[in-house]
């Protein structure tokens, strides 16, 4: 068969994604900070777009948005206004002041008769260290609390300030400066002795002995190479590591799993002892820097909020922290147009900057109609759960809320991605009221695997150590109360909310039981 090359002409329609188009689609999937940053590197780029925010934009809004006013122009309002008495704030200068002082028995004379002359001569001198104070003086501004608020000090702050009187040696705290720069947040040492001792050129032992002397600084624990000796350093901090406690802290993987009877054969005590040793254990810190970890917890906004309505309904809306407003300035674009020439390449790139600012305004508008109407849908979906708490959680995935809302599902999955919502009963990811769906013992309506979690969880809180549940157990409680779950189902949400089995729990709620009594 001879091969040819030919030409064919064939008409076919496909699906093509502008670059605008998929712009658009990763805005919808952005948080409320990540939107923030890629509106300011937009604004960098483009010359019309403004943020309007604050009372700025409620001003702006008023007034219409392409109307902005100038500081100038304010000041020249501000001095051709005045009150019903005639006062003028620009009007009130120092000599109004003395006069003003003078009349009222305000001045450093009358408030300090003692000692009136050396504070008369200072008080200059004083007027101008005040204004020059956060606040101070006459600029209106008030205190700014994080100016005096104390830096916390790091873990290295701390054994920096410990390690000079603890090692004279200088070299004793060159290689104490090493190994400061080894250990983790939680104040383990990552590094060997070994590697150090070959970078410095010491010998090892000399590095150990550096290490031992480091091992009794503050906080206790601190330099430890594992968790055991980060306990046991801890326990000789407090005169309390004897035999018995050495041989627990080797077999930590046993107190892991509750096995008590082993413990104590390996301990040499009885279960009195033990559970002495075990009180002590609860004490100790096994992560003793996280205690200087500065790293500020980032606190969540929520994107929708939902609050309860007079007439029984849900009042939804959109949370107006996390919607940036985004205007275009049409009055620059119309001046320096009018400047410019048609086919110059300035026009060309105003039309391009324009063309960018009115796409902008309009996907922002798009995502926040679009995730409010998930919102609604959602809200409507599990108003149970709104009103009667979490065993009321529906079933529910993507597929619902997206025919729902005549919206295909990848873009319902965009929108629950890192959104949340504040609701009466606390806040929640979007993702949270997706759950499976788990069938009913009586061919009822199904349940919300959530809710199921909830009702081992409280089962098993409930518990008495004379009576504790096996996941047989539970499965047959369930089956009574209409859900249908198999035991390996019920093992694996126990397992996944960190719940031990029945024989570690009754063992650990006996011996609780025991301490209390004793």
């Amino acid at each position: 068969m001879a091969l040819a090359a030919s030409l064919f002409l064939r008409q076919s329609q496909s699906l093509v994604m502008t670059p605008q188009l998929m712009q658009s689609i990763q805005l919808l999937q952005m948080t409320h900070i990540e939107l923030n940053q890629f509106i300011e590197q937009e604004v960098e780029r483009n010359p019309l777009i403004e943020v309007v925010t604050g009372d700025e934009g409620a001003r702006d809004h008023e007034r219409g948005a392409e109307d902005y006013s100038t500081p100038s122009e304010d000041r020249a309002h501000a001095e051709n206004t005045s009150g019903d008495d005639g006062f003028q704030p620009d009007l009130y200068d120092s000599a109004t002041a003395a006069s003003a002082s003078e009349t009222l028995d305000g001045g450093l004379d009358n408030m300090f008769p003692d000692d009136a002359g050396p504070r008369a001569a200072d008080a200059p001198e004083l007027a101008g260290q005040w204004k020059s104070m956060p606040g101070g003086g006459g600029d209106g501004e008030g205190y700014d609390l994080d100016d005096f608020v104390a830096n916390r000090k790091t873990l290295r702050d701390v054994l920096g300030e410990q390690i000079p009187f603890l090692l004279p040696d200088p070299i004793d705290r060159l290689i104490a400066q090493h190994l400061v720069d080894q250990l983790d947040e939680a104040g383990y040492l990552q590094g060997s002795t070994a590697e150090t001792a070959l970078r410095l050129g010491k010998p090892v032992a000399e590095v150990d002995r550096v290490l031992y002397r480091l091992q009794e600084l503050d906080p206790p624990g601190v330099f430890a190479r594992s968790l055991s000796e980060c306990l046991a350093i801890q326990l000789r901090a407090r005169d309390r590591f004897d035999p018995a406690m050495a041989a627990l802290v080797d077999n930590l993987e046993l107190l892991a799993r509750r096995d008590f009877a082993t413990l104590k054969k390996l301990c040499g005590v009885n279960e009195e002892d033990l559970l002495d040793m075990l009180a002590e254990i609860r004490k100790l810190d096994p992560k003793p820097g996280t205690r200087y970890e500065t790293s500020a917890s980032e606190a969540v906004v929520p994107d929708i909020l939902v609050r309860a309505a007079p007439d029984g309904s849900w009042h939804i809306e959109l949370n107006a922290d996390t919607l940036p407003r985004v205007l275009v300035n049409r009055d620059y674009y119309a001046s320096v147009s009018s400047r410019t020439r048609r086919d110059s390449e300035d026009q060309g790139f105003l039309n391009e900057c324009l063309q960018t600012a009115n796409w902008l305004t309009r996907s922002l508008d798009q995502r926040a109609r679009t995730i409010m109407k998930v919102a609604t849908e959602i809200v409507r979906q599990q108003d149970a759960f709104l009103m009667h708490g979490v065993d009321h959680l529906r079933p529910l995935n993507l597929k619902t809320i997206a025919e729902a809302i005549k919206m295909h599902e990848s873009t319902v999955s965009r929108v629950t991605s890192n959104k949340f919502m504040l609701t009466p009963r606390g806040l929640f990811e979007l993702k949270y009221f997706f759950t499976v769906s788990i069938g009913s013992a009586e061919g009822g309506d199904s349940h919300s695997a959530e809710s199921v979690r909830h009702r081992i969880r409280a089962m098993i809180v409930q518990e008495q150590p004379d009576a504790v549940l096996s996941d047989d157990d539970i499965v047959d409680i369930l089956r009574k109360g209409g859900v249908d779950l198999a035991r390996r189902t019920v093992a694996k949400y126990r397992e996944a909310m960190n719940i031990p089995s029945s024989v570690q729990r009754r063992r650990e709620k006996r011996a609780l039981a025991k301490a209390a009594a004793s």
